[in-house]
């Protein structure tokens, strides 16, 4: 919806990782040094590390662009808490290798034969696994002989692994990994962006889109997204989200510092609300649609009918006040003494404030319905028809 709205040839803040907006701060430069030097190396392990949403997957994806496809074959894996016989099985599966049964050994023969073959081809084989926080020793243990396999004196396969802070911390400390240690050629971990940078990254990735500063960005608006952020990449991405959607909905010109705060309350709220439950209605409109969940037409339609009851409810108090000729410049009464005028008048700044206050509440409700709507749609290619 924003792109359309600020003129942008796509969104400029997925999630997803997108080689075409990669950005490389001083970190990521490293890490592809590093990643440079290790593939020199042909053989071993390269491992980078990072915080979740630190750009190690966007990095792979640029690295993959780089490499020429006639000399490497890439195989990736991202692990959930696999042991050591189904990671075999997973690798000859991203090997596009066929194994009959679930024989581990036929999975090794062929994989062997595969990178046998590929080495007489010309091709070196690189194995990238993600998630590597994941596996326990077995696995790891199973990684380490396939960086066995040989043909002749040549290593056939080399093995690039992604992992969050816990796996490197696994690595230089658990004593049944010294072997798999003195075979890692390259290490690095990714750190998160500095205050310069975000405000870097967030132009960079603006223009790739075409921005033109529409929307502007008001003044410390940048320096205060590092503070939410903490200068991860995707924590970036999200809160850029949705203070663009918000601006598009509200029709702004300048994202500004107070629409930063009410979009990182609206976030914490979601957390909030995801972690304690969904609650009653009244009190939690709406509840966090995360990536892959649904929202089923039922919750729209109760969200909706939750706003329409606030809504009579408040035409209801309105009409009252009006039939009791509260808040008209003449008493409804005019016998009234100016005693009684006082309270009348001070009963109907009181029922003004509370409506105000309902009708703030039902805005942000309705908003925050239409946000969740708009994300929910935008997630998924297939659901652009609605």
């Amino acid at each position: 919806m924003y792109e359309q709205y600020y003129g942008f040839e796509a969104r400029p803040f997925q999630l997803t990782p997108d080689p075409q907006f990669y950005f490389e701060s001083i970190s990521h430069k490293k890490a592809m040094s590093y990643l440079g030097y290790g593939l020199g190396q042909g053989e071993g392990f390269i491992v980078i590390t990072g915080e979740v949403g630190a750009g190690k997957s966007t990095l792979v994806a640029h690295l993959m662009e780089r490499i020429d496809p006639s000399a490497l074959t890439v195989a990736q894996v991202v692990t959930s808490a696999l042991d050591g016989e189904e990671l075999v099985h997973v690798v000859a599966q991203a090997f596009g290798l066929a194994v009959e049964g679930h024989d581990k050994a036929g999975a090794l023969g062929a994989i062997e034969r595969f990178l046998q073959d590929e080495a007489r081809a010309g091709r070196r084989c690189l194995l990238v696994v993600d998630e590597c926080q994941n596996l326990d020793m077995e696995a790891l243990e199973e990684l380490r002989m396939l960086s066995n396999f040989q043909l002749g004196s040549h290593p056939l396969m080399q093995s690039l692994l992604l992992g969050q802070p816990e796996f490197r911390r696994m690595l230089a400390h658990h004593p049944g990994l010294e072997q798999l240690r003195q075979r890692i050629i390259a290490s690095h971990h990714l750190e998160a962006l500095d205050d310069s940078e975000v405000a870097e990254y967030v132009r960079h990735r603006l223009g790739h889109v075409g921005w033109r500063d529409h929307p502007a960005l008001g003044e410390g608006l940048l320096e205060a997204l590092y503070r939410h952020t903490q200068g991860i990449p995707r924590r970036v991405n999200q809160v850029m989200n949705r203070l663009l959607l918000l601006g598009a909905i509200e029709e702004r010109d300048e994202l500004t510092l107070a629409m930063l705060d009410e979009v990182v309350a609206e976030m914490a709220a979601d957390q909030s609300r995801g972690a304690h439950g969904r609650g009653d209605l009244r009190e939690a409109p709406v509840a966090p649609v995360s990536a892959g969940d649904s929202l089923p037409a039922a919750e729209v339609a109760a969200l909706l009918a939750t706003r329409d009851a606030r809504t009579a409810e408040l035409e209801a108090a309105i009409g009252e006040l009006q039939a009791a000729g509260i808040g008209q410049r003449e008493p409804a009464d005019p016998t009234l003494s100016p005693e009684e005028v006082r309270l009348a008048e001070a009963r109907f700044a009181t029922e003004l404030e509370r409506i105000e206050a309902r009708l703030e509440e039902q805005e942000q409700s309705f908003r925050h319905v239409l946000t969740m709507l708009i994300e929910w749609l935008e997630e998924d290619p297939s659901r652009e028809a609605a």
